[in-house]
């Protein structure tokens, strides 16, 4: 603090330096009294958020924490027993919003074009290491599921042996649990999503030694929809559906459909036994690719609603032709279409009357419903279950 000033050329020395002194007491003083405010306000504040604290842990207040075991990835994962080598990961299904068969090509399998779309309806498969005391020679791998294997033709563990030999982690072995929910023969990905979940869990767990990239190209040995499913959720597919042109930003997600899936399956190789070349449609894979992206889900015409599967399929179970256009029947629906080699059918938009709907279809004999909705994950993210 200044003191006053004082009109030196008035005053006498002495009474100079008595004025001087009585204002710099005086200056002195206040300074004292602003710390003691300072510090009171200071007590007081520290009372208040020890006293918010102690609310906050008794229950008065919600407190929000949150942790991932690699927090800048924001992963769909949690740890289990206080283990950070154990992750949750969501597996999607997908669906094919249009699906082009070029020509069979003379290794046997087919070129094909497809504009691939992650949808939130899907598998949860925890992933954990296990531990080295173990001396683990082996994957550990159990499923809910009857009927699905669990030996090594499995893609699950398949999955983890590439990861394991790729990255020359030859002695992490891991223990894999499948909760699954999608039914197999569907045409929705399911176990091939499986397969690129295991890779990336198996390379968060092992410290990432492999790049994006490196897996996208390492999963077209594992099988040919598992590398859609390392693009954020909307891809242009083409060669045996290994090639992929990620589609960057994706569609937007939260768009509603449906899918209907016959107890009936039908395995992929049937189907294309079943294909009458004379049927295909000719419309270029890439222009549907682009009306697509341009026009969106709802807005683009049925004519550019393709799969070539659809008439082999159909040709092997007339039933689902039957449940097709039923269902094109529903109110509400903006196109309803099989995906993939079938035999799930899967209908965008929501039906006008969702509960009569559900209560048609999904209380008919060998029939389900499940409702999703589009999905796709940020860079660095797995997939979340918007569930």
């Amino acid at each position: 603090m200044i003191p006053h000033i004082i009109p030196i050329g008035i005053l006498s020395s002495e009474k100079v330096r008595g004025e001087y002194q009585r204002a710099s007491i005086q200056a002195k003083q206040r300074n004292t009294n602003i710390m003691m405010n300072i510090s009171s306000i200071s007590t007081t504040l520290l009372l208040v958020v020890l006293l918010f604290c102690t609310q906050s842990s008794s229950g008065f207040a919600p407190t929000h924490t949150t942790s991932t075991r690699i927090p800048q990835t924001n992963l769909h994962a949690t740890s289990s027993n206080n283990n950070d080598d154990t992750l949750k990961l969501f597996s999607p299904c997908k669906i094919n919003l249009f699906l082009r068969i070029i020509g069979k090509r003379p290794d046997g399998f087919h070129d094909l074009a497809s504009l691939f779309q992650a949808v939130g309806f899907g598998d949860t498969l925890t992933l954990s290491k296990l531990s080295t005391d173990t001396k683990a020679k082996k994957d550990e791998f159990t499923c809910n599921m009857d009927g699905v294997p669990t030996d090594q033709s499995n893609l699950v563990l398949r999955a983890l042996e590439l990861m394991r030999q790729k990255t020359n982690n030859k002695n992490v072995y891991f223990n894999a649990d499948l909760f699954k929910r999608v039914p197999a023969q569907a045409g929705l990905g399911g176990g091939s999503a499986n397969a690129a979940t295991a890779m990336w869990g198996a390379n968060e767990l092992m410290g990432r030694p492999a790049t994006l990239d490196e897996m996208i190209d390492w999963s077209a040995e594992l099988g040919s929809d598992i590398t859609f499913f390392l693009s954020r959720g909307t891809a242009y597919c083409t060669g045996r559906g290994e090639i992929m042109t990620p589609i960057d930003p994706p569609l937007p997600a939260g768009a509603k459909l449906s899918i209907v899936k016959p107890d009936l399956g039908l395995s992929t190789p049937k189907v294309f036994k079943a294909l009458d070349y004379d049927q295909l449609s000719t419309e270029d894979g890439q222009k549907l690719c682009d009306i697509f992206l341009k026009e969106g889900v709802v807005d683009t015409s049925d004519e550019y609603y393709i799969n070539d599967l659809e008439q082999p399929a159909f040709d092997c179970l007339p039933e689902l032709k039957a449940l097709k256009e039923d269902l094109l029947q529903v109110k509400g629906f903006d196109h309803v279409m099989m995906s993939g080699s079938g035999t799930s059918i899967f209908c965008i938009g929501e039906a006008d009357d969702h509960d009569a709907f559900v209560k048609e279809f999904d209380s008919r004999e060998g029939v389900s419903v499940f409702n999703a909705e589009f999905i796709n994950r940020n860079e660095g993210c797995w997939f979340e279950s918007p569930n």
